[in-house]
């Protein structure tokens, strides 16, 4: 009874930690969803994209579908603990058996993303600084978007300010004015012209995009990889008290 009891607790506390990481690992998913969300919507539909591009935007809905997953174990682990059900225990192990796989081809997949992201990203410089150069001033969803994204990252142009030159905004206002967002308001004067926009050197939007997928993808990672050795231990306890309910029974 007294082993019986231990390893209750021990379930509580391997289960409530994946519970607890599950919540987490979904935050994080919404919060990408929602972060990186402008920043992707700038590439996605401009002509000659890579196709691996969509596994950027799936990243999110992956970290979502995972952190699910992950509260629903947490939850049966614990059921099948208390009431010691042999059905739900085994089926809490099936199931963490086959997410602790997934996690760990996740993890490695996440450690190398940051590669991938750069590879994808850098190979649309070209395509999106003509779409920028032929919409950007004219189309006024399109430009909706850009000024929104550069706004709220503070970035400006795909790669730099000269992205927009060229571009029906850049022309209409005499072929010296760029987007606010291009330069430091902090020590600009006036319209952000191009020995302003120089001098202020704001980062591009896909360096922002970078950044924000290097930072994330080391810690989600890193989150994974506990996760995989709490679900080995949960599995390990599992087993054991699947085997002490049965020689009860």
């Amino acid at each position: 009874m007294c082993c019986s009891g231990f390893l209750k607790i021990m379930m509580f506390i391997f289960n409530g930690g994946i519970f607890l990481a599950g919540a987490a690992i979904l935050g994080v998913g919404v919060w990408v969803k929602v972060d990186s969300g402008s920043l992707l919507g700038l590439v996605e539909d401009v002509d000659g994209a890579p196709s691996g591009l969509s596994q950027l935007a799936n990243v999110a809905y992956l970290l979502i579908a995972v952190g699910a997953v992950l509260l629903l174990i947490g939850f049966l682990g614990c059921c099948g603990a208390v009431k010691e059900s042999r059905c739900m225990l085994l089926t809490f192990f099936s199931i963490v058996l086959i997410l602790f796989l997934v996690e760990v081809a996740g993890a490695v997949v996440l450690l190398v993303f940051d590669g991938l992201a750069e590879d994808l990203l850098g190979q649309l410089e070209g395509e999106v600084k003509q779409s920028i150069r032929k919409q950007y001033g004219i189309t006024e969803g399109f430009t909706s978007l850009w000024n929104a994204t550069m706004e709220e990252f503070t970035c400006c142009g795909y790669k730099n300010y000269t992205d927009f030159e060229g571009s029906p905004f850049f022309n209409d206002q005499g072929m010296d004015v760029y987007p606010q967002t291009c330069c430091n308001l902090t020590i600009t004067v006036g319209v952000c012209n191009t020995l302003e926009a120089e001098r202020s050197n704001i980062d591009g939007c896909l360096q922002k995009l970078l950044q924000l997928i290097e930072e994330n993808a080391m810690i989600i990672a890193a989150v994974i990889l506990g996760i995989a050795a709490l679900e080995i231990a949960a599995m390990v306890v599992s087993m054991v008290l699947y085997k002490q309910i049965g020689n009860k029974a």
